[in-house]
This record gives structure tokens, sequence and C-alpha cells, in this order.
């Protein structure tokens, strides 16, 4: 069993910035790719941003540029540096893990951006 926490969401102005962070507890030994989706109201969830265990990322192209994901290991927890914040990155942001072949997921964290 996994369990992942978010937490770093909140308002924000258009063109600024928010880090949100994932902490993982239970068994992180055996988590593999992590992640972060996100879902706007009346929209389906969407990939942001996901990291491999190794270290390799992807971002989904409405992100590039503007979003890094990181992953400390040593302190267990997956960070969402996100710049240049647009109107239409408001969603519910949700941190997921792999394990296996199963799916983890975190309880979401809103972010807002708007002036």
């Amino acid at each position: 069993q996994v369990q992942l926490v978010e937490s770093g969401g909140g308002l924000v102005q258009p063109g600024g910035a928010l880090r949100l962070s994932c902490a993982a507890s239970g068994s992180i030994y055996s988590i593999g790719t992590m992640a972060w989706y996100r879902q706007a109201p009346g929209k389906q969830r969407e990939l942001v941003a996901r990291i491999s265990r190794g270290g390799t990322t992807d971002y989904a192209d409405f992100v590039k540029g503007r979003f890094t994901i990181s992953r400390d290991k040593a302190k267990n927890t997956v960070i969402l540096q996100m710049n240049s914040l647009k109107p239409e990155d408001t969603a519910v942001y949700y941190c997921n893990g792999v394990v296996a072949l199963s799916s983890y997921w975190g309880q979401g964290t809103q972010v807002t951006v708007s002036s």
C-alpha cells in the first residue's frame, strides 16, 4: 500500500508560480513512475508530467517550458514547479504513483489562476 498526500495549491495571479509537493508513505520502495495529473471542472483528468524511478521526465505539450517535475528519493517526495501560470491551468492537481500493476492517487490540491 502507498499513501500520497499533495500540498502547495492555492490562488495565484496569471504569470505567477506555485510549487506542488507530493509526499509518499507506505511501501515507497516499490513505487515506480510518479506523475501529476489535473482535472478541470467538466473535463477529463489529464496527464501533466511524470518522472520515472530513474529520473526520466515527460511533459504534456501544454506545460512544456513552464512546469518542472522532480523527485527527491531521500524525502520520498515529488515536486511540480509551475511557472508562468495561465488561467487555463486552473484545476485540481492529483499526484499518482505506480506500483507494479496498481495505481495510487492522492486526494488532490486545488490550483486557481485568476486576477
